[in-house]
């Protein structure tokens, strides 16, 4: 099925500059047509026919010369105008003559019905005369014309300047092109950066009415967005700091009752839930002491990989530079690598800088997730008891938590099994 879009370009300049462009080459197109075809043929088919009347009197003045005194005076003015009716001693042969001009065809088309079939009509190279020759009575006569006479010569004129003002035109609309475009790609950066959690230096709304709405419209919702993360931290922050006294008389109060396997189930219970408490609130201390910023996250890898031990491995370029927030990433790395070791005996991590974005692939060798139980893993306090053991403490967040930490940054976490015979977690950051 024929789609216009699959031929026309695809940007949104491309496309506006196109909009400007094809009419302006229409309209030239069809004014430069039009006017050579119509205008400029019929001029020359006039000056043709005033040429063709001239020759036919020459030529009956060739053959009858008992001519009156007017016309006589009319073939002294032909002739002053470089007519003669005998052929020169040193003319050009008419073999040699350059058959080729513009509208010969419409010049030897009148000459023929004057003079008949049996003339000549050409030009020599490099010389402004046009050459006419017919039989007259028993001689051959010689018109040498000047192509002025025979052409409009400056008709280019009209075409230079009509396309002198359709490129100014067109200059002026690509100049105020310019103007919106950039705007709508200040904006798009501006969105961009917003979404990976940093802020657009000098970023103002700029441009059409409509783009600065959306300009505002966007700085709006990145304030309310903002607003809301912050809400949550500080509920998420509160919550969890005040859970931990009554978490601490439980435990209390289960340290002094009699040991038996049901207090040792609810003992274990409340160690969970006091692990989740520290989790929460590490995770609400870092969104708030963590600015974006410019720093290594091969290095960072290395230091995580070190934190769990030197028994995994770190491949990859030891250095690699993106932006964000290096708190939330170190927290995601090791919530991944955490998530790893859980359920497999060991893992490795691979650092990838790719041409866009930069990687960091975990692999290890647990029992794995099914394919389509991928996005099943991310929703929060997901326990996948089939695919994992059931005998691991966590609060079930650490994919959440790293998700959701990568697409604030304008990346992602991806699942994929793992040549390890495991799971592969796939945390992806634009450069």
């Amino acid at each position: 099925m024929f789609r216009l879009r699959d031929i026309t370009p695809s940007g949104l300049y491309a496309r506006s500059l196109l909009l400007i462009l094809a009419p302006v080459l229409l309209i030239l197109g069809l004014m430069t047509w039009y006017y050579y075809s119509s205008h400029i043929a019929e001029m020359n088919r006039k000056l043709g026919q005033a040429i063709a009347r001239d020759a036919a009197f020459i030529r009956d003045a060739c053959i009858n010369p008992d001519y009156g005194p007017d016309d006589h005076a009319r073939i002294q003015y032909l002739l002053e105008t470089e007519f003669t009716c005998t052929l020169p001693a040193g003319a050009v042969p008419s073999d040699q003559l350059q058959q080729s001009f513009a509208y010969n065809d419409t010049l030897v088309s009148e000459l023929a019905a004057r003079l008949g079939n049996e003339l000549v009509v050409g030009q020599v190279p490099q010389d402004a005369k046009l050459h006419i020759r017919f039989p007259a009575g028993g001689t051959i006569a010689e018109i040498n014309i000047d192509r002025k006479r025979a052409l409009v010569i400056n008709s280019h004129f009209f075409i230079v300047w009509v396309i002198f003002f359709s490129l100014l035109m067109v200059a002026l609309a690509i100049g105020f092109l310019n103007q919106q475009v950039r705007s709508i790609l200040r904006l798009s950066q501006a969105a961009r950066a917003f979404g990976r959690g940093r802020d657009l230096e000098d970023f103002r709304p700029s441009g059409a009415t409509e783009v600065r709405d959306a300009a505002r419209a966007i700085i709006d919702m990145k304030n309310r967005l903002t607003a809301f993360a912050d809400q949550r931290t500080a509920m998420l922050a509160g919550v969890s700091h005040d859970l931990r006294t009554p978490l601490t008389r439980l435990k209390l109060t289960l340290a002094l009752m009699p040991d038996s396997e049901d207090m040792k189930a609810a003992q274990s219970d409340l160690d969970d839930m006091a692990m989740m408490l520290d989790e929460y609130l590490a995770f609400a201390r870092g969104e708030e002491g963590d600015e974006p910023g410019q720093f290594d996250i091969g290095v960072m890898a290395l230091e995580v990989a070190a934190s769990f031990g030197p028994h995994i491995p770190v491949s990859g370029p030891p250095s690699l530079t993106v932006r964000g927030r290096p708190l939330a990433l170190k927290r995601a790395i090791t919530n991944l690598v955490s998530n790893a070791l859980k359920y497999a005996s060991h893992a490795r991590v691979t650092v990838i800088n790719g041409p866009h974005w930069a990687e960091i692939i975990i692999d290890d060798d647990g029992p794995g997730i099914p394919p389509e139980r991928y996005e099943e893993a991310f929703r929060p306090f997901s326990r996948l008891d089939k695919a994992r053991s059931q005998n691991t403490s966590g609060s079930g967040l650490g994919l959440t938590l790293a998700r959701d930490t990568a697409r604030l940054h304008g990346g992602d976490v991806r699942l994929s099994p793992s040549p390890l015979g495991g799971l592969r977690a796939i945390l992806r950051l634009p450069h």
